[in-house]
């Protein structure tokens, strides 16, 4: 039962990931809502004019406030997974998600506990709730939800679980958009079709370390240890590409990239921009805390 329900722990954290992989590298603008980058490197007509779009659609999508996404998400041989739901960022983060885990050692975990392969999420300022189902219920005295705070995995996961909150509790559409105004090479590709709707295509490169570095609130020794750790995990850049409406909103975004366990690539979908955003936490008699499970089970993801 400790290995059956530390699998659990350890594969619901990868919700988070759900959240993070809709963040791309951004983080807080400037004074003025420009990055350094692209001030900087902003030559040529045609970047000029790229990058005045972007920061329209960044201040539209930002405006918007919430919507509803679509999208997959792989990272190597560690998972592949699809989620769907809405999320909101009028105050920090917040939402539900689907997540259905399609491939990979997450997949097999959650299986190998007695888990569908599914997780639904909730997500607020300062905590997320992940739905482990009937099997985790069986261990807990009936209980379905586990419950993480941000602090909590900031504390667990060193430098990890600090660049992990931050961009977590920053994770909106918009992030993509800021990532390519910091990348300093972003540009038009051209008019496309997404999902029926016409739309603008931009791409760029993102120097994933020194985004993360530039736009996060962490101290310098979380800053160094944490470029460490992206330094053993290979991963050095990313390519983002955004396509984006006549109104000004994003509509797909996707992110791709090399890490030490394999590649990693991204695709989202956002529509219905303004949707309604769930906002009642799950019951206190139906949850239990993440710290109660390691007591019980061990460590996360341990076999």
């Amino acid at each position: 039962m400790r290995t059956i329900t530390a699998r659990r722990v350890g594969t619901a954290l990868a919700a988070a990931v759900a959240l993070t992989s809709m963040a791309a590298c951004g983080g807080p603008d400037g004074p003025d809502g420009s990055s350094g980058a692209e001030k900087k490197r902003s030559g040529g007509a045609a970047r000029t004019s790229s990058v005045a779009a972007l920061k329209q659609v960044q201040q539209k999508t930002g405006g918007a406030e919430s919507a509803r996404v679509e999208g997959t998400t792989r990272m190597g041989d560690t998972m592949s997974m699809k989620q769907s739901g809405v999320i909101g960022w009028s105050d920090g983060l917040a939402g539900e998600l689907t997540i259905a885990y399609t491939g990979g050692t997450m997949a097999d975990a959650l299986k190998q506990s007695g888990g569908d392969g599914s997780i639904r999420a909730r997500y607020f300022k300062d905590e997320y709730y992940a739905d482990m189902g009937d099997a985790l219920a069986a261990d807990t005295g009936g209980k379905h939800w586990i419950r993480y705070s941000y602090e909590d995995l900031a504390e667990l996961g060193g430098a990890t679980g600090d660049v992990m909150r931050d961009q977590i509790q920053n994770s909106t559409p918009q992030q993509g958009v800021k990532a390519l105004l910091a990348s300093g090479d972003v540009k038009k590709v051209g008019q496309e079709d997404v999902r029926g709707v016409a739309a603008t295509h931009y791409s760029g490169t993102v120097d994933v370390a020194e985004l993360s570095a530039k736009n996060s609130d962490l101290d310098a020794e979380q800053l160094a240890a944490f470029k460490e750790q992206m330094a053993l995990a290979g991963v050095t850049t990313q390519t983002v590409d955004i396509w984006v409406d006549e109104d000004d909103l994003l509509v797909k975004k996707t992110e791709r990239g090399e890490m030490k366990t394999g590649a990693f690539d991204s695709t989202l979908f956002y529509s219905d921009y303004g949707t309604k955003i769930p906002s009642e936490r799950p019951a206190p008699s139906d949850t239990v805390d993440f710290k109660e499970l390691l007591k019980q089970g061990g460590a996360p993801g341990a076999s």
